[in-house]
């Protein structure tokens, strides 16, 4: 006689397998069904702790197929008492540093158009520009950069970096850029009308970012769009905390902001970009 196998499930419908990966302290998991994400913090028998952004501690079973990691299902195990510990990164992408302490500022700054940009930076490299002791300060838009430049007077050991929105040919933002001529400020800048466009439309469950027509508020034409309360504070919030790491923000932001760091960071008698 035949033998049968009990289990008559088509190999279709069968679950695939998918990757254990150990449960190690610092990385950023999402748990699919409360859509909590965060990082590991502790790991015991049968139960994994996250903790997210705001500091928010969540317990939750190690179940298979259990978490998102990058987006990919993942069965997370408790982690081998003798495995390599692997190091963390900071939102940034760089290779964290656990325990180091802040470096007293320097005298260099960056300077942002206003307390988005402010906020953003500070979310992806909060943890770099510290360890680097370099301090962001907003400015209330950039119409009297020239001036404010002149102010800082910066210098060889105090060098200024400047992130401007809507940097392209020919704007406003272009030609006020233009006439800050010291050789030890470097202004920079993205495309995008305002820095909200600078965060990925699919890290925020939309398609695009609407266009806007010219001579209405940009943000208020947006929130109208995507039917969001024309609350901008509040829709600001809702943007940033669709923010976990560089992965989700456009390159056009994520090189410049790198860009400046370098430049501030770099010794006197480095080579100038």
């Amino acid at each position: 006689m035949r033998q049968y196998s009990p289990d008559l499930t088509p190999p279709w419908k069968k679950p695939q397998p998918v990757p254990e990966v150990p449960a190690e302290p610092g990385l950023v998991v999402e748990e699919p069904g409360t859509g909590f994400c965060g990082a590991v913090i502790r790991c015991e028998a049968g139960t994994v702790t996250l903790e997210d952004r705001f500091g928010k501690h969540r317990v939750f079973p190690l179940e298979p197929r259990g978490f998102l990691l990058e987006g990919k299902v993942v069965t997370l195990v408790r982690p081998s008492s003798s495995a390599p510990v692997r190091p963390t990164r900071t939102a940034s992408g760089s290779v964290a540093v656990p325990g180091a302490r802040a470096r007293v500022a320097r005298a260099g700054r960056i300077y942002v158009e206003g307390r988005h940009d402010a906020e953003l930076v500070e979310k992806v490299w909060g943890d770099d520009l510290r360890i680097e002791g370099v301090v962001v300060e907003y400015l209330e838009g950039v119409d009297d950069l020239p001036s404010i430049v002149a102010d800082f007077a910066p210098g060889p050991d105090a060098r200024l970096g400047v992130l401007v929105d809507h940097l392209v040919p020919g704007s406003k933002e272009w030609r006020i850029a233009e006439a800050v001529t010291s050789e030890h400020a470097l202004v920079v800048g993205h495309p995008y009308i305002d820095i909200w466009e600078a965060v990925k439309p699919s890290s925020l469950g939309i398609e695009a970012w609407p266009r806007v027509p010219r001579g209405q508020d940009w943000k208020t034409g947006v929130c109208r769009a995507l039917g969001w309360p024309e609350n901008t504070g509040a829709a600001w919030q809702r943007i940033l905390s669709g923010v976990r790491s560089y992965k989700d923000l456009e390159p056009a932001l994520l090189g410049r902001v790198e860009e400046l760091i370098d430049f501030v960071t770099a010794s006197g008698d480095a080579e100038l970009r």
